[in-house]
């Protein structure tokens, strides 16, 4: 099966600027996330669909290339400048397409990360794996900003060998396979000129050394595994969806390498009293009707405690208060949304003996409105 025009994936004509290729990969990478679509297999394509798309026309020399070339033929060609992307089907597992998706817009205010954690690192050949957490927080947490402890299983260096992998007092050797450079080197050529293909030494697993004896408590790993626990502070007026990165804070990589990144995960919690849309909140207060029509001074709820709210006389079921900056303050921002409270009139369904008489005292002495009976007027003409 023929592989889709990366410009058609992405909903651009060819020679789009880049940041049009970025404004449309970030649309469209939200609207099929894994996170938002969770076991849905199709979305899951069309997210690595556009993560492949996105990392070849991101990518000027590579960009230069398919708008020259278009996909290398079926099969793949091993070497050529998109090694890891190339062949039938999508070339991007979930693990890369999401790795895009981090790095993609980790520093710039971009899908998601928020928080300035620092702009965007490459894959390391000694880097740790990346972990992920979702962290719920109640309305309250986030309208003030909140400072959490998260515990995580992950990957540590061996307290024993410090992380070399290699046991106490032994040194490690050079490797016979890449010469201590960690990497090796394969040229190749085709129709589109001779390439470099550059990859991890499996030897070695790129570290450029060996060692003949090994740690007994990691076995030669470099690491073991554990519980840790980590802070994370959470500014206020995230949104769920949101994440941060907190560098550094992964799996610990093997054998001394790059520690990997913990991705922090935002959530919501359902709120008993309150509805969250963007930056104001929604609260439902019952009256009944002697004080819908005389009106009354209430002591509500809001999410930074109680404040008193004044119902004028006459207010309608449905009717909208505002309390100004009594809603989510905007993340990195000095703005602040409003609480909106909503009226509902409640009618009684049961009536004591006195309660039956005062309302049919009202009944008897409430003759309705000059425009009510014009009206009722009108309408009996007519029948």
């Amino acid at each position: 099966m023929a592989k889709r025009d990366y410009y058609e994936i992405l909903g651009l004509s060819k020679g789009a600027a880049k940041d049009q290729i970025k404004k449309s990969y970030r649309k469209i990478a939200m609207k099929y996330h894994p996170d938002k679509n969770p076991g849905d297999k199709e979305a899951e394509a069309k997210f690595k669909e556009a993560a492949e798309a996105y990392s070849i026309l991101s990518d000027e020399q590579k960009k230069a290339h398919y708008d020259q070339f278009g996909h290398p033929p079926e099969g793949g060609m091993g070497g050529n400048p998109f090694s890891g992307f190339g062949g039938g089907g999508f070339g991007v597992d979930l693990s890369d397409a999401l790795r895009i998706f981090m790095e993609g817009f980790g520093g710039g205010g971009g899908l998601g990360d928020i928080f300035g954690s620092g702009g965007s690192r490459g894959r390391s050949q000694a880097r740790g794996a990346d972990l992920k957490v979702k962290l719920p927080l109640t309305l309250e947490e986030i309208a003030a900003g909140v400072t959490k402890k998260l515990k995580v299983q992950r990957f540590e260096n061996c307290p024993d060998c410090h992380g070399s992998g290699a046991r106490k007092g032994t040194s490690k050797s050079t490797c016979s396979v890449c010469h201590g450079r960690g990497e090796i080197q394969q040229m190749t050529r085709s129709m589109f000129g001779q390439f470099v293909n550059i990859q991890p030494c499996t030897n070695c697993d790129g570290s450029g050394e060996v060692i003949s004896d090994p740690c007994r408590t990691c076995r030669g790993d470099g690491r073991v595994r554990t519980e840790s626990v980590v802070s994370a502070k959470i500014p206020a007026g995230v949104h769920a969806g949101n994440y941060m990165t907190l560098r550094g804070e992964g799996n610990a990589a093997r054998r001394d390498g790059q520690r990997g990144d913990l991705i922090v995960l935002i959530d919501e919690k359902e709120h008993d009293l309150f509805i969250r849309e963007e930056d104001n909140i929604y609260l439902e207060i019952g009256i009944n009707m002697s004080q819908a029509v005389m009106g009354i001074d209430l002591e509500i709820p809001t999410l930074t405690g109680k404040v008193n709210l004044k119902i004028p006389a006459g207010v309608q079921s449905g009717k909208l208060l505002r309390l100004r900056g009594k809603g989510m303050p905007r993340l990195n921002s000095h703005l602040v949304g409003d609480q909106m409270v909503k009226i509902q009139i409640e009618t009684p369904t049961k009536l004591s003996g006195q309660e039956r008489e005062i309302y049919q005292q009202l009944a008897e002495h409430y003759d309705g409105s000059k425009k009510s009976s014009s009206i009722f007027r009108k309408i009996k003409s007519l029948l």
